[in-house]
Formats: C-alpha cells, structure tokens, sequence
C-alpha cells in the first residue's frame, strides 16, 4: 500500500423525504461525514452516519467531524496501512468513537479495493453479488398509513417488513398489522425504548409470532437482554448494544440475543463488522446487515457487508429513492428485482459522491495533508 499524502473530510447534511421517527425521536435530515483518501495516485471514499443529535449513539455528525479532523486523521497521514487491521492499530488507543473510527475505516477499504482492481464484496470473501433486502416503516401519523405501506410492500414482493415500535406506538399497532396480514414476516424494532418492567409487554408480543425483537432495552445493556431472552420466545436482535467484537462475543456467552445486526458505523468500521459476523458464524448466531439512512456511498459498504455467509435475514439498506429526493452519491441504490439487490463489478466498493451536491449540502470541510 502506498503512504497515505490527502484525507478529505466533509461534514454533510442530506435533507429526507419526510422525517423518520423512531423511538428516540424525529430526524428531518442525515447529518453525514465523507472521507477522501488519497495514496499513490488512488483515491478511496468512506461514508458513516451518526446522525445529526447525538440519540442513536453518544456521537453526533459534528462531532465526529471535529475528532476525524483533529485526532484521527493526523495520527495516520503520511502513513503507509499496509492492512485494516494496521489501520485500527494506529487509533485504538482513541476510546470509543465507533462511528469516526468506521469513516477512515471505510475510505481504507474503498481505497485497497481500488488498488487491488477488485470489487470489495469480492475482496472480502463475499459469496454472492445478489442480496434480499427488507422494507422498514417508521413511525406514522395513523394506523390506516402504515397499513397501506406494508400492503404496498407486500405487493411489491418484500419478504420482511421491519417495523420501528415505541411506547404509543406499541402492541395495540402489531395487533392490528397481524391481524390484517396473518402469513408476513415482520419484527420490531424497539430503539432501546423500554426497560425490564415491561416483561409483561414482551410476553405478550410472543403471541404475533414475530421473526424478531430488536433492541428493546438500553443501548449499551447486555444483562438486562439476556434475561428478558430467557423470559420470552421470540428472539431478541442485539443492535446498539454492539459496538465491538468483544461486546458480541460477551453477548453470546451470556445469550443475550439469538440475532445481531451489524452496521458498520456502530461498530468502529468495516474491519469490526467482518470479525463480528465471524465470531457470530463460529458460534451459530445468525447476523443481517444495518444502516444508517446513509448516501448510496455509505449503503454500498452495507451491502457489501450483506454478501457474506452468515448474513441469513434480508438487509436494511434501501434504494435510494425511498428516502431521497436526490441521492449525495452515485449510481444510485436500486432494486433489481423484488426484494434483492445485485452489486456491482466495478473495482472498490461501487460508489462515490456527486462534487457538485457535496458542495451544496457540506456544512463544514477540512483537508489534512502530508
């Protein structure tokens, strides 16, 4: 690999459709970092998604901005990575700040891919371009709109529907979505909304016949998970409380969840969510694949991620006109059929933003030089 002489950070914020709600809240745009990195002549992209407030995680987009720029970055200017794991090695002593860890992360990928001529589903040990993708419904003004979604969805071919649940928009919303569509696969998505005091919640749920629950309890909680597991039938999916190999794997031990979803913004990268599915495949814990309501750059590298064996549940990532007016990267995400998504031949991860809208939606930009 050749010395790494140009990163290029930019803070972007990319204006949705309409406002995704969740339990932790309401986002009207994606607060974005996009990372350019340059060596030898190559040019690699990395994308990773905080989000704009700091709900999801405890980092944020300006945040991560301000650490990739003042202390990430500098540490490995100048360098030559000859790996991702020699990469990570650099900034492991920066605690925390998954999501800045995961920008550089990714520009290293596109940029070896790149210089390999490979695509990086195929550098990866990816088995297969083709992937099932799911349909996901957040949180809506009346029952009768989320119905008339998951009807278009099923029609449109889906095989899973992902649906966001939160305290007023909870068991009285599932018993209506399974009475009118008895035969779909669904499961929840609880954003670290609840506590063990609503066991008795969760019991119930048993009775819809949920492929999953996901993170129903605090995001950084793995005992609390492990007990509410052994309390009810229907599996639990880990997906804040994961933020490292070492979380899943502590997990597993203490059967916290029988599902993870790996995002690799989570996790501190695409080096991490490759060790996570691994440790996950070792011990017989089926894995999908997150995101982040990222640009078709960002959605790129989930997907590539969702090519390799032990990803057994159709991906959260989406085309890119579910959520944008205008996608900030191209080609755009699109379906190839209902419900799957093949991914491209092209050497590096397959995308890289538009100069021209980066420039409209950046907030901030800074460059750190050799």
């Amino acid at each position: 690999m050749p010395i790494i002489t140009s990163i290029a950070i930019y803070h972007v914020t990319m204006p949705l459709i309409e406002p995704w709600r969740t339990a932790y809240g309401q986002d009207d745009v994606i607060g974005s970092i996009l990372v350019k990195m340059d060596a030898g002549g190559f040019v690699g992209w990395g994308e990773t998604t905080p989000l704009t407030n700091p709900t999801y995680s405890p980092e944020y987009a300006a945040g991560v901005f301000a650490v990739i720029k003042n202390i990430l970055a500098p540490q490995i200017i100048g360098k030559n990575i000859e790996t991702s794991k020699d990469l990570y090695r650099e900034y492991d002593w920066v605690a925390g700040n998954f999501f800045a860890k995961a920008g550089l992360d990714a520009a290293w990928w596109d940029l070896y891919a790149r210089i390999k001529n490979q695509p990086l589903w195929k550098l990866i040990g990816g088995v297969n371009p083709t992937i099932d993708v799911g349909a996901d419904f957040g949180i809506q003004n009346h029952i009768d709109i989320l119905l008339a979604n998951i009807s278009d969805a099923l029609n449109k071919g889906f095989k899973r529907i992902k649906l966001k649940y939160a305290p007023g928009w909870g068991l009285e919303v599932i018993k209506v979505v399974r009475k009118t569509f008895p035969n779909s696969v669904f499961h929840i998505d609880c954003n670290a909304g609840y506590t063990l005091n609503d066991l008795p919640m969760f019991k119930n749920l048993d009775k819809y016949n949920l492929a999953m629950i996901e993170q129903p309890l605090m995001r950084d909680d793995l005992n609390d998970h492990a007990t509410l597991q052994r309390a009810i039938e229907t599996p639990i999916c880990l997906d804040e409380s994961i933020t490292s190999p070492d979380k899943v794997r502590k997990a597993i031990e203490i059967g916290a969840a029988r599902w993870i979803n790996i995002k690799p913004g989570r996790v501190g990268g695409f080096t991490n969510a490759i060790e996570i599915n691994r440790i996950c495949e070792e011990r017989g814990i089926p894995c999908w694949t997150g995101g982040m309501l990222e640009s078709a750059l960002g959605t790129s590298f989930c997907r590539a991620l969702a090519t390799l064996p032990n990803m057994q549940y159709p991906s959260d990532v989406f085309p890119s006109t579910r959520f944008y007016k205008q996608d900030l990267s191209t080609p755009p995400i699109e379906l190839s059929g209902p419900s799957q998504m093949i991914l491209p031949d092209t050497p590096g991860v397959g995308a890289e933003p538009i100069p021209d809208l980066v420039e409209q939606h950046t907030i901030n930009q800074a460059v750190i030089e050799k």
